[in-house]
């Protein structure tokens, strides 16, 4: 056997997770290796919903417009009943993030527009029919020997060596079962027939989930003219059965006048799984995406609780391959994702066993409570505005508590008793959740989203004036070697001037639209320590940057490559 190919990271699997990760990584031109024991990728639709905080992650990865003519923006759902009556509408209309909140799409060729981006990098290689055999792991990285099938019937076997490894091969991963760790949760009895067609004959463009204690279905109208319909199974019907044509288009002739005449794509049986790891990390190997969590269809979160763990342990993994913290910050990247995927699970189980009532008595009762339900408009709008769904929050991890700045770990509110606390509008945190993304007007580049002007790495936005104004030149100088961004945010007329009087590498914005403004206006932290990701690592007056500084890089393992000096002084006491 040949010796090893050399790269920082081996992905296994290119699905969406290790296809995501693989850009990442790529972008921040680290090198890597991604295994795929398939010939090509998948080809046949699977996930159907794409929400806003994956989007952005698209957009900071520069595929936005690659991947926006595969999509259907603001997808509404509605929840009807067995007599087809409206009982709950899901349509939120926020672009908090810089995108709509809900689009569908068409997963293989989003897929493959994550494929294609990656020819942008001479660092990443994806190879395909390449199978993953045997992992071994020492101190300094971990090898895979893979199984290569070169199309003819010879098979031969070749090495390959990182620094990590990340398992993204779904929910049977191998390496999930190599870390030892468990698979908590529950595979559910109740199985399921999806059914795809092209020249969708319905034409409706969004989602219906019928309610029908007869036999619940789902109706999606998706991008490039296809329609999914998906029905519950009854115990007694086989799958044989069940894809039978004849039988398929006994169920179809409720929806369609000529069942007969559909152009399908597929028609599969499936069973949901509710499922996550105890860990998604030992060692140098780590998991991500259906490896690390099985999604219930319900609320289309499978692809999107990928993206977002390729969204997280990215830029970890870019941190310690280029030397700026030790591994240990890798630990977060389970402190921070796994409570938010088992939260999505768990969700999304109790939305699916409301749909799936099959006993006529419950049904009504069901069909009743959301009829009185509706005829208040905060409850109504809070389905409507997709409130239930859980944002990520991040309550330990790489962060810093915007009241005492203990590191590592952040409180949902604000408790500090100065005066500007006590008297803000929010006192909820900010830290550990996304910033939004208003569009913005930068010198150069005119009117661009927040995360275009501000760039894919740490960023120091201050409302009103200058980073290098309201922190010492130790604190810049520890920001400087973390590679961070100084951005000064303002109102669009002092833009102009601001960028006469402030230091040339201070990035000044102009806020033309006043949502900045607001943020900053409603909570008292004018000063923000903005992570690649987009979440918010501290939150503080600018008297307290300094401290929080030293807690963030504390909280993620920062190596000090020249000696500084910390904070000498800490916020005021509670």
């Amino acid at each position: 056997m040949e010796p090893p190919v050399d790269s920082d990271v081996v992905i296994i699997g290119a699905g969406p997770a290790g296809l995501m990760l693989a850009n990442i990584l790529g972008m921040y031109g680290k090198s890597v290796t991604v295994l795929e024991g398939l010939s090509s990728l998948i080809d046949y639709p699977r996930g159907v919903g794409l929400d806003d905080e994956s989007f952005r992650t698209i957009q900071t990865v520069g595929l936005a417009n690659a991947v926006r003519p595969h999509t259907s923006p603001q997808h509404i759902m509605r929840l009807v009943n067995g007599a087809g009556k409206v009982i709950l509408v899901n349509n939120p209309r926020t672009e908090e993030f810089g995108w709509e909140r809900k689009h569908s799409f068409i997963q293989p060729e989003v897929d493959r527009a994550l494929y294609a981006g990656l020819t942008r990098f001479d660092n990443v290689e994806v190879l395909f029919g390449h199978r993953v055999e045997e992992v071994e792991e020492d101190s300094d990285g971990v090898t895979a020997i893979a199984l290569v099938d070169s199309g003819s019937g010879e098979v031969t076997r070749r090495s390959f060596r990182g620094r990590f490894l990340v398992g993204c091969e779904g929910g049977k991963s191998p390496t999930r079962k190599r870390l030892g760790v468990s698979f908590d949760g529950t595979s559910p009895s109740t199985r399921w027939l999806v059914v795809d067609v092209a020249n969708d004959p319905l034409g409706t463009p969004n989602v219906f989930l019928g309610a029908d204690p007869k036999r619940p279905y789902v109706s999606i109208g998706l991008p490039h003219a296809v329609r999914r319909w998906e029905f519950m199974l009854h115990d007694d019907e086989t799958e044989e059965q069940v894809t039978d044509p004849t039988y398929v288009g006994k169920l179809l002739a409720h929806h369609v006048p000529d069942p007969a005449g559909l152009d399908f794509i597929r028609r599969r049986v499936f069973t949901h799984h509710a499922r996550v790891a105890s860990d998604f990390r030992r060692g140098r190997q780590l998991i991500a995406g259906d490896a690390a969590h099985l999604m219930p269809v319900w609320l289309g979160q499978g692809w999107n609780s990928g993206v977002r763990d390729a969204t997280n342990l990215g830029w970890k993994l870019a941190t310690v391959l280029s030397g700026q913290a030790e591994d240990d910050l890798l630990d977060t990247y389970t402190t921070e994702r796994r409570d938010h995927a088992k939260a999505m699970v768990d969700l999304s189980l109790t939305f699916g066993n409301i749909i799936k009532i099959t006993n006529p008595v419950a049904a009504l009762a069901r069909d009743v409570v959301s009829s009185v339900l509706n005829r208040f408009p905060q409850i109504k709008s809070y389905f409507s505005e997709m409130r239930f769904k859980p944002m990520p929050r991040y309550t330990e991890g790489v962060l810093a508590d915007p009241s005492d700045c203990t590191s590592g770990r952040a409180d949902a509110t604000i408790t500090s008793r100065l005066v500007p606390v006590r008297s803000a509008n929010i006192t909820i945190s900010p830290v550990g959740v996304q910033f939004p993304q208003p569009r913005v007007t930068v010198a150069n580049a005119g009117i661009v989203l927040l995360d275009d002007a501000i760039g894919n790495w740490w960023s120091v936005i201050v409302w009103g004036n200058s980073p290098k104004d309201v922190l010492p030149q130790n604190a810049l100088r520890r920001l400087d070697a973390l590679g961070a961004r100084l951005v000064a945010v303002l109102p669009e007329t002092q833009r102009e001037w601001a960028q006469q009087q402030m230091d040339a590498d201070v990035l000044v914005v102009g806020d033309h639209t006043g949502l900045l403004k607001k943020w900053f206006d409603d909570r008292p932290t004018p000063l923000i320590f903005l992570r690649p990701d987009r979440f918010v690592a501290g939150a503080c007056l600018t008297q307290n940057g300094p401290a929080t500084l030293d807690a963030i890089l504390a909280s993620m393992s920062f190596i000090e490559h020249t000696p500084v000096e910390t904070a000498d002084t800490a916020p005021d006491a509670v």
